[in-house]
């Protein structure tokens, strides 16, 4: 029971192939958790939101609450990159304006404006909002969802915090190099440093970086915390995309706790439905004898749009049930 996975785990990720249902998933899980007493924070994660849509809310990289039940609550947050990225570059630019001499600020802040749209910006500025707001979800609330971007944007993203905290190592490394060299020098020259102080502001903004990343791989990577569910229909193309997800996720080392099928036609409605059924089967079965250790929920093809409160309910009961 999908229910029971949220009430287990403090943070999961709901993702999988583009357009297979997984914001009405997130959304329904959340209630669902919500209607059971918990705090959950939904966030996402997809820069074309539809999470506002969904609620019939208009959201923002701001919490805003969705939803309150007698002991527990919804709030939401949709990350803006645009904000996202303008967040951080003017974190950046204020370190750089204290670590470089006067002379250099105006070549340094073009130079910041550049980098605002150079490959990688997104990227970093997106995880830091992913991973501030798990270190802030987790104390704050019993369950942080994420519902993400398509797979492949999502895979990217979740292999970052490893590969980011060895490359910030290795600058925290390249500084302690530089700084004995320095001191070295110092000590037969007879000078004092007149940038200890900047020195030391450089070295305590890289390990807040290193450390920030580092416990966000770790709690991606522990399997008592975080659980990635991997929504799918019972298709040929996403199946095999989910098959795919799967395997690139437990390379990562994160936990595939569970597989929701999305709008499985009935098999008693008429001819037509009843022959896709069939042959919703036969791709389900390949799943099946590839996932058989993962639990796997089957939701019903529903007549209502999946938008507002109403919808939510009635998915969120189907979540719900055993």
């Amino acid at each position: 029971m999908l229910l029971t996975l949220a009430r287990d785990r403090q943070v999961l990720f709901v993702g999988g192939k583009g357009g297979v249902g997984k914001t009405s998933v997130a959304s329904a899980l959340a209630l669902a958790r919500a209607r059971n007493g918990g705090r959950v924070l939904l966030v996402s994660t997809d820069p074309a939101h539809n999470l506002g849509h969904i609620w019939d809310t208009a959201l923002s990289d701001a919490v805003t609450r969705v939803f309150t039940a007698s002991d527990g609550c919804v709030d939401a947050v949709e990350i803006d990159p645009r904000a996202t990225i303008e967040r951080h570059f003017k974190t950046v630019s204020a370190t750089m304006m204290k670590l470089l001499p006067e002379r250099l600020h105006r070549s340094a802040k073009a130079h910041l404006e550049l980098a605002k749209t150079a490959p990688g910006s997104y990227e970093s500025a997106m995880l830091e909002r992913i991973a501030e707001l798990i270190d802030h979800g987790i104390d704050a609330y019993d369950l942080v969802l994420f519902d993400t971007a398509p797979s492949g944007h999502t895979l990217h993203l979740l292999s970052l915090p490893e590969k980011l905290t060895g490359w910030t190592e290795s600058l925290l490394a390249s500084r302690s190099r530089s700084d004995r060299f320095a001191a070295a020098a110092r000590g037969i020259v007879g000078r004092e440093n007149p940038e200890t102080a900047t020195e030391s502001e450089l070295r305590r903004t890289l390990v807040a970086r290193r450390d920030r990343f580092s416990r966000m791989n770790k709690t991606i990577t522990d399997g008592t915390i975080t659980g990635f569910v991997v929504v799918t229909l019972a298709e040929k193309m996403p199946v095999a995309e989910s098959l795919d997800i799967v395997r690139q996720l437990r390379g990562l080392g994160v936990d595939v706790a569970s597989l929701v099928v999305n709008r499985r036609s009935p098999a008693d409605a008429g001819a037509f439905l009843a022959e896709r059924r069939i042959r919703e089967d036969i791709c389900l079965q390949e799943l099946r004898e590839h996932l058989h250790t993962v639990p796997m929920t089957e939701l019903p093809l529903l007549v209502r749009d999946m938008t507002g409160e109403d919808a939510l309910e009635e998915l969120a009961a189907l979540l719900s049930a055993p």
